[in-house]
């Protein structure tokens, strides 16, 4: 199985979470947090260019030109941060293994702010430990067992954990 952005992203929240959807085990679809973050995905900056899949990667948005390529991960807030700067930096890293440089930027437009993101030595190295965490937690046959914490009440995974 391959590692996602979207794995990195819930490696910073829940591990158990990485488990049930690299084995698509699949979320509450219904679940209003991710009705409201396809909604300002859908809504948000609709001059640019958005949702570009390359191998097991998507990006929601690519822009610039020759001299530089800037690519943006879109949320519906600043609350997870650290999972978001993650993700985007493996899309950065990603794109870097490709022969491709480029920046990133991390857009919350409720909140109407961004950063910009650089892939350096340093969080590179960082990023391939938790690529390798995340495998390790692929690899076990069943999932880890669930620990609270402050998100659980709003997860799309709350009945696969607590109920």
């Amino acid at each position: 199985m391959q590692v996602t952005g979207t794995l990195v992203w819930y490696y910073f929240i829940c591990h158990r979470e990485v488990w049930l959807m690299a084995h698509q085990l699949i979320a509450d679809q219904d679940h209003e947090d991710l009705d409201m973050g396809r909604f300002i995905q859908e809504t948000s900056y609709s001059r640019e260019k958005k949702e570009v899949a390359m191998e097991n990667i998507r990006v929601d948005m690519i822009q610039g030109d020759d001299k530089e390529l800037v690519i943006s991960e879109v949320k519906k807030s600043s609350r997870f941060e650290q999972s978001s700067r993650m993700q985007l930096l493996f899309y950065l890293y990603t794109f870097k293994q490709k022969g491709v440089k480029a920046k990133g930027e991390l857009r919350f437009p409720k909140e109407k702010r961004k950063e910009t993101v650089y892939l350096t030595e340093e969080l590179e190295e960082k990023l391939k430990r938790v690529i390798n965490d995340i495998q390790t937690i692929i690899k076990q046959p069943v999932p880890p067992s669930p620990v609270p914490c402050k998100y659980c009440g709003k997860c799309a995974y709350y009945e696969s954990c607590w109920v």
